[in-house]
């Protein structure tokens, strides 16, 4: 038999064009009095805005506006950012990690390790294992989670909790308690398993109701979120008001898509509330949806933020049905909505132990709060916790339940209590506060240890 010879193809031929045009980075701290400008020239490729959106978000970096051309085969993008008090980037690491991380050989740089908590892997990264969980929220059900993890000597070292429309989904790493190593032995992880699905799925046998999964691929932890809740349809309910809607208003995002005949492309236009990550869960959800964004216009001076996208699907394809443009619609409001939320935030931070989530929800739960959305992480022994919660009731939280947390837990943790303010305040300033301030608690430790 013949044997078959198959052409040779050199593998760093796919690499040829970034190493004749490299990525041209330049962080620019004169041109603008109250901004940096972040610029970016680049070989135009597949995820590139979502890429560079994502890495400065991660520095949870306001971007006030943005230029964006990526048509044809070069991408050329302007930010202006500011740090989360609204300044110019002046910390030479900050700025050496952009220009490292967005130049020629950011694409194999390990962030996993450079920033820790934003990424979740395969079954497990290092020594940490990564759950998933989705399903139908209920009062306590975070606390009910966290108990059977701390009832298997299973410690929660970093997590994200969102909720939006009834439903729950987070992502957990977690190790063992006894070598801190990955939790990778069949048997437990199967009891694992079955004990969240029994606490996600409740009484109702439906399918629907609550799915648990140890492995998703390489996946920055926002992106699966917004990525469990599409595949969960959580935006078909979007245009009704629910409970927690009637208790804290949200100002509904206004969000068209028209097609430009003379340039080929559909139009989406969103103007919302401000907030901290606004660009980044636009950008990736019209990623996930296959769409590719040529051309975009950011700003958000003031309280409001107005985005003007041009884009095409992945086949080069318009929006041209009116059922596939108010599917974009609806997938648009429920990303922009997932990540509000108000009433109280609440810091922690304490010395890292087996169960400290589960008792810190449990408490929660027994003065009847509920929480909204959560982030948990570890540095050293240090575990730092952000709860936004409010009345399981409905009610604004009152503070004599303020007070019975910090004499309940004040003795052993730290605790900062914020009062987030209302997304339809009239208020400029605290909506403007508010939208600067990132969830992500950056500096907490250093504030608390100060």
């Amino acid at each position: 038999m013949a044997k078959v010879c198959w052409p040779y193809f050199d593998p760093e031929y796919e690499n040829l064009s970034t190493r004749i045009n490299p990525p041209r980075v330049s962080v620019d701290n004169t041109s603008c009095s109250d901004c940096t400008l972040v610029k970016v020239d680049s070989m135009n490729k597949p995820g590139i805005l979502l890429e560079v959106v994502q890495i400065l978000s991660d520095l949870d970096l306001i971007i006030t506006k943005a230029y964006i051309s990526s048509d044809g085969g070069w991408f050329m993008d302007v930010f202006h950012v500011t740090d989360h008090h609204g300044k110019k980037l002046t910390d030479s690491k900050t700025i050496d990690y952009i220009e490292k991380a967005l130049g020629p050989n950011g694409h194999r740089t390990d962030r996993t390790k450079t920033w820790p908590g934003k990424r979740v892997g395969v079954h497990s990264i290092g020594d940490h294992t990564a759950i998933e969980l989705i399903g139908r929220d209920r009062p306590g059900l975070l606390s009910e989670i966290s108990a059977v993890l701390a009832n298997l000597d299973i410690n929660v070292v970093a997590a994200e909790v969102w909720t939006h429309n009834r439903r729950i989904a987070c992502v957990l790493y977690v190790n063992d308690k006894i070598n801190c190593r990955a939790v990778d032995d069949p048997n437990r992880l199967s009891i694992m398993e079955e004990q969240l699905k029994n606490i996600i799925r409740g009484d109702d046998d439906d399918e629907k109701v609550g799915r648990t999964s140890f492995s998703m691929g390489f996946t920055h932890v926002d992106r699966r979120l917004h990525q469990m809740f599409f595949a969960d349809k959580d935006y078909e309910n979007c245009g009704v008001t629910t409970d927690a809607d009637k208790y804290s208003p949200l100002m509904k995002p206004k969000i068209t898509v028209e097609h430009c005949k003379e340039k080929g492309y559909s139009v989406v236009s969103v103007r919302s509330k401000d907030r901290a990550k606004l660009l980044f869960d636009i950008v990736c959800t019209l990623t996930d949806m296959q769409y590719v964004v040529s051309h975009a216009t950011i700003s958000s001076d003031g309280p409001d933020a107005s985005q003007e996208y041009y884009i095409r699907h992945m086949d080069g394809c318009t929006l041209d049905s009116e059922g596939e443009k108010e599917r974009v619609i609806k997938c648009l409001e429920a990303a922009i909505r997932r990540r509000v939320s108000e009433g109280l935030s609440l810091e922690l931070c304490a010395k890292d132990r087996v169960g400290l989530l589960s008792e810190v929800t449990r408490i929660l739960r027994e003065n009847g709060l509920s929480v909204t959305r959560a982030g948990v992480t570890t540095v050293g022994e240090q575990a730092m916790n952000v709860f936004y919660v409010r009345d399981s009731s409905g009610n604004p939280v009152d503070m004599k339940t303020i007070e019975a947390l910090r004499k309940e837990i004040g003795h052993t943790m730290m605790l900062n209590v914020k009062k987030v303010p209302s997304s339809g305040s009239a208020k400029a300033p605290e909506s403007s506060n508010w939208a600067k301030t990132s969830f992500f608690f950056g500096n907490l430790l250093e504030r608390f240890l100060a």
